[in-house]
Formats: structure tokens, C-alpha cells, sequence
């Protein structure tokens, strides 16, 4: 069974009092103190970032690491990987964090450790980075497309309702056909993948939504997914 969480925004990078997001994504591992690893590369492993990874995580029932391709502590990265329950992964510049996974090897390793039971996870660059292509603001400018991973099919944008840009761009792209039908999800909404397909969508805000958005007759057509509001505990 392979396992992805993504989020358009939330967990402890973006809600510090609010850790629903973070406790469903734990919850899904089939270990009971799952070892979780998070990867920041698409901050370039900003020292700050996986700091404060790890004081959000040390208050759970977990073992948190994290892998820097700056400055890799083995060169059995593959073995590492497989080692861990979950795999979390931050925002930042998803093409930087792309390249950098595919000049590593990443980019079949992760799916590797997926496949093996590892829950991927992430937000933002985390969460696009999955999907075949994503709506990316890691180029100057407009907000363009990207070429992803492609572990789940289709098109995502994060930050749905975070950033004003994000709605009307996504729509139009996938109106011309410069991006494939996807899955937006608001801040502090999850889409939950299990073998390609959603399984359902989570929330740790009451109005965070998730959405499908499909091109008919050369027009986005953008449907409300029901959303589970996670409760707090």
C-alpha cells in the first residue's frame, strides 16, 4: 500500500498551536513509535526549519531524524530511508528540491520506501512534489507548471486559499491545458493517497477544503471534496 499525505499548508511549519495535521499523518504509520524523517531540502536544509521540526515532534510518541543532502550524515542513503515510518517534507523552491533529488537518486529511492510501508508526506513544495506536475512559485514571476515526481497522477496546487494568485491561476491553467485536472488543497487541508487514488481529504481548520478542479468545454470546472475537521485530539 503505498501512502501520501498532501498538505496545501498547515503542520508545525505553518500552525504552531495546532498539530492535528501532523498527529493524522503519525497516525497512518503501522509502527506505534514511528521514525520519522523529515527532508528540507526545498529550503536548501535551513538549519532553522529542521529545528523547529524537531521541537514540534519531541512532543510526540515518535522518533524524529531528518536527512540533509548538504550534508549527509551516511552514504547509505537508500538503507536510511528504508529504515523509516514516515517521510515528511517541507516547503520551499520545488524545482531546486527536485533536481537535488534526482542528481541523489531520490526521486526512485523515496518511491522505493513507499512502497516498502513509508507514509510520504509534506506541504506546499511536499505535497505538489508527488503528483505528475504542480503549480510552483519556485521560477520569478507568474506562477507556472512544473514537472513532478508523478507517484500520483494529475495536477495539485497548495495554498488554495492562503494566497490570492494561487484559485485563479490554477483554474486557468488547467482551462488551456497547461496543467492536467488536480487536487487543490487550502491551508490546513490534506488530501490522503493510497495507491493513487484519494482516500479522502482531512482538515485542522473548520472551513479548510480540498477541491477537484477538471477542464470541461475549455473551461476549470472546480468541485468541493468532502473534508473531514480533525478533531484535537
Amino acid at each position: 500500500m503505498l501512502q501520501i499525505i498532501a498538505m496545501g499548508g498547515g503542520g508545525f511549519s505553518m500552525e504552531t498551536d495546532n498539530s492535528r495535521l501532523d498527529r493524522y499523518v503519525l497516525a497512518q504509520a503501522a509502527a506505534a513509535h514511528p521514525k520519522v524523517c523529515f527532508l528540507a531540502q526545498a529550503s536548501g536544509d535551513s538549519a532553522s526549519y529542521i529545528d523547529k521540526f524537531y521541537d514540534a515532534f519531541a512532543a510526540f510518541d515518535c522518533i524524529p531524524a531528518h536527512l540533509s543532502l548538504f550534508n549527509p550524515h551516511t552514504a547509505d542513503i537508500s538503507g536510511f530511508l528504508a529504515e523509516q515510518d514516515v517521510i515528511y517534507v517541507g516547503g520551499g523552491n520545488t524545482k531546486s528540491m527536485l533536481a537535488l533529488w534526482r542528481e541523489w537518486g531520490l526521486d526512485t529511492i523515496l518511491r522505493h520506501a513507499a512502497q516498502n510501508g513509508a507514509v510520504l508526506a509534506g506541504l506546499s513544495a511536499g505535497a505538489i512534489c508527488w503528483f505528475e506536475n504542480g503549480l510552483t512559485d519556485s521560477i520569478p514571476g507568474p506562477l507556472s507548471a512544473l514537472r513532478c515526481l508523478g507517484y500520483l497522477p494529475g495536477s495539485c496546487s497548495p495554498h488554495y486559499d492562503g494566497e490570492a494568485e494561487r484559485r485563479p491561476a490554477y483554474q486557468k491553467m488547467i482551462a488551456t491545458g497547461a496543467l492536467a485536472a488536480g487536487y487543490a488543497f487550502d491551508d490546513g487541508a490534506a488530501g490522503h493517497f493510497v495507491d493513487g487514488a484519494l482516500k479522502g481529504v482531512v482538515s485542522s481548520r473548520p472551513s479548510a477544503k480540498g477541491y477537484y478542479v477538471e477542464r470541461v468545454n475549455d473551461t476549470a470546472r472546480e468541485t468541493v471534496l468532502p473534508t473531514r475537521y480533525l478533531s484535537a485530539t
